[in-house]
């Protein structure tokens, strides 16, 4: 009898644990979505949340997949899709820089080319391309570029100091600006910390 018991009152307390985390996990979905929908009430899809050299940053909403159409200079050439991180790099480099890519198709991850030797030239983006850990430090305004994603990510650097780098980014939410660690290994230079990138590119 008194097994009988002890073994209800284990299933009452199991019952409760469950319905605890149930309520918990609802509770922080609500609120994650509660969350999105402030921020995008706050940003409208579009809207300008930073600048870099002249060069706005528009915000893309709380959805990284969200794509609001084709994006075009003045003067026809193709930026990308609005308001994707690879549209502001696009635009950062034809309206600041000066540079027409000569393909400016694909995803972010595809903008690094793994086959192409250290140093040499992307032919499809009309850029020399550095691996990250080799010998060639990371400068200001060169393209980082993150492949470990389904469709990858890519930001501009807009600082270069002795232990870190910052870049500005679109698409990612409201956060503009990042840092990673700046690793220097005799005569290589490694970018990493919570994300760590493919390598990047440079108009030389």
């Amino acid at each position: 009898m008194r097994l009988e018991v002890v073994i209800v009152k284990k299933k009452r307390v199991l019952k409760f644990i469950i319905i605890f985390l149930f309520l918990c996990c609802g509770i922080g979905y609500t609120s994650y979505k509660g969350y999105k929908k402030y921020e995008d009430k706050k940003n409208g899809i579009g809207e300008t949340i930073d600048v870099f050299n002249g060069v706005e940053v528009y915000y893309n909403g709380s959805e990284y997949g969200n794509v609001h159409g084709k994006h075009y200079s003045k003067d026809g050439y193709y930026y990308g899709y609005e308001w994707q991180c690879v549209e502001f790099i696009k635009r950062y480099y034809y309206d600041y820089l000066g540079h027409e890519m000569p393909d400016g198709y694909g995803n972010a991850k595809d903008f690094f080319d793994d086959s192409i030797p250290q140093g040499e030239v992307n032919e499809k983006r009309g850029l020399i391309q550095y691996r990250n850990g080799d010998n060639v430090m990371p400068k200001v305004n060169d393209i980082l570029i993150f492949n470990d994603t389904t469709y990858g990510h890519i930001a501009i650097i807009s600082e270069v100091e002795d232990d870190y780098i910052e870049v500005i980014q679109q698409n990612m939410g409201t956060q503009t600006r990042d840092k990673f660690e700046l690793k220097k290994d005799g005569n290589n230079y490694y970018i990493g910390g919570h994300r760590t990138p493919a390598g990047w590119l440079r108009k030389e």
